[in-house]
């Protein structure tokens, strides 16, 4: 399959990528997911981004020329310059995938593996969890990431790339003035 064979499939909420031409589905997500995956971009797009940064959710990547293997992560932040129609096809400098029960597997070693040979400079794994929300980052040294931070629950998750951040896990899902306390600031 190629990425041309990706827009005849259904547009049923389910998420369709590619891995070198076999179709890999993911179920639609669930509110938690959703939820977590609005309020990063929310946060880092409407609050902490430059001008000249975008930052995207769901935006599809082409891997390779021949438009076989295709991933869509949850929340991309890239250069304005790089932003292309209708698919991404230089790497971000940032992707963001939100676990979920079932993508847990993919999200820690298959897109990790794959993000880091397409050279996107940073990763995080974020986990929506009621009980240990939190977030991994990692960061592209020699072709491989390394893990540079965890962070959970109301600690707060400090990094400057690819600009200054501060932002509380426990936010990303928690009810109550999340506005006002994701970046860590007191009331």
């Amino acid at each position: 399959m190629t990425v041309d064979d990706l827009e005849r499939l259904p547009d049923d909420g389910r998420r369709y990528e590619l891995v070198d031409g076999r179709l890999d589905v993911s179920p639609a997500p669930v509110s938690a997911h959703s939820l977590t995956e609005a309020r990063l971009c929310q946060y880092l797009g409407f609050e902490l981004a430059p001008a000249e940064f975008i930052v995207m959710q769901g935006a599809g990547i082409n891997f390779n020329a021949d438009r076989t293997h295709h991933r869509i992560p949850d929340v991309v932040v890239l250069n304005e310059t790089d932003f292309e129609q209708p698919y991404l096809t230089r790497p971000p400098l940032l992707a963001i995938e939100v676990v979920s029960r079932e993508s847990v597997l993919r999200d820690h070693h298959i897109k990790f593996r794959e993000y880091a040979e397409f050279g996107i400079q940073a990763y995080w794994i974020v986990t929506p969890d009621d009980e240990k929300p939190g977030i991994l980052e990692f960061r592209l040294k020699d072709g491989e990431y390394r893990e540079v931070q965890q962070v959970i629950g109301e600690d707060v998750f400090a990094t400057d790339f690819p600009f200054p951040v501060k932002l509380v896990p426990y936010w990303l899902l928690a009810k109550g003035p999340w506005r006002k306390r994701i970046g860590g600031e007191d009331d």
